[in-house]
């Protein structure tokens, strides 16, 4: 009888070190556990819409409601200029980035506290959390995006080839709320507060951004100033991409996108060099 040897099955293995270096920043395991990202995207969209009544239609609704709330206030009774577009065209395709903004946000922010009992029984990047939690939030920006396409319909507008920017700028605005909830999700593990000030805070952002009113109407020479603002870039570029507006001004939407960045590399070195604290203090 012929013998073969047999290959000894070795179980993979996982060596947790202290970070060296104010940038190591792992970003590689991010690939090596991307299953376990997707279960964690699918997991807070079934949370989300568990025992819903209309289910996904919360996520046209939501928009909707507030574009026809801020049609009343700010178009007829404020005549705010809406850059020669349908005022609730003009609102809506600003909604639609700003409420995936939102919503990323919230949930990035209150990430890692409402993890809690799975950052204290196993080890897995804890990035993963909050890059998941920004991730969900495109399943509602894509019902949205079939209400802007019907309302183009019965306004009459043409799409333009601006639309091929639209993946980029998502992408844009998914790296800009992640960048935020980064930092925010890493103070909320220290203090509790954060927790209460997020949903303030996103109230107060949105009138600091252009979702109501056009960006022409901030004084030009405030415009590199307000352009610091990383979601400016965002919100003025799908406006271009969706409606045919005049192009975003190059370089408010470099300042942005700079500001963006720096945010991004900020949040990530600060939640890396904080990490191997979570499971003790959360």
């Amino acid at each position: 009888m012929n013998t073969f040897p047999v290959a000894t099955l070795r179980k993979p293995s996982v060596v947790i070190q202290p970070h060296k270096g104010l940038f190591q920043l792992d970003l590689l395991s991010l690939w090596q556990y991307r299953e376990l990202l997707y279960f964690l995207v699918w997991r807070d969209i079934k949370v989300r819409y568990k025992q819903t009544a209309i289910g996904a239609s919360w996520a046209v609704l939501q928009p909707f409601i507030t574009m026809v709330i801020f049609t009343i206030i700010f178009s007829r009774l404020a005549n705010i200029s809406s850059d020669g577009k349908p005022y609730p065209l003009f609102s809506f395709a600003a909604l639609l980035p700003w409420t995936y903004f939102s919503q990323a946000l919230l949930r990035s922010g209150n990430s890692l506290v409402g993890s809690a009992n799975l950052i204290t029984k196993i080890y897995f990047p804890r990035l993963l959390i909050p890059l998941a939690a920004s991730l969900a939030p495109l399943v509602d920006f894509l019902f949205s995006f079939i209400m802007l396409i019907l309302l183009m319909v019965w306004y009459g507008v043409v799409p333009t080839w601006g639309l091929l920017a639209l993946p980029a700028l998502i992408l844009l605005s998914l790296v800009t709320a992640l960048s935020v909830g980064l930092w925010l999700t890493t103070l909320n593990v220290k203090y509790r507060d954060v927790g209460h000030i997020i949903p303030f805070l996103i109230q107060i952002w949105m009138y600091g951004s252009p979702v109501v009113y056009s960006l022409n109407m901030v004084p030009e020479k405030w415009r590199l100033l307000y352009g610091l603002n990383p979601i400016v870039g965002v919100i003025e570029g799908f406006r271009w991409a969706v409606l045919g507006t005049a192009r975003p001004d190059f370089m408010i939407m470099t300042v942005s996108s700079v500001a963006m960045m720096l945010l991004l590399l900020g949040g990530l070195v600060y939640f890396k060099n904080m990490e191997q604290t979570f499971a003790d203090i959360i």
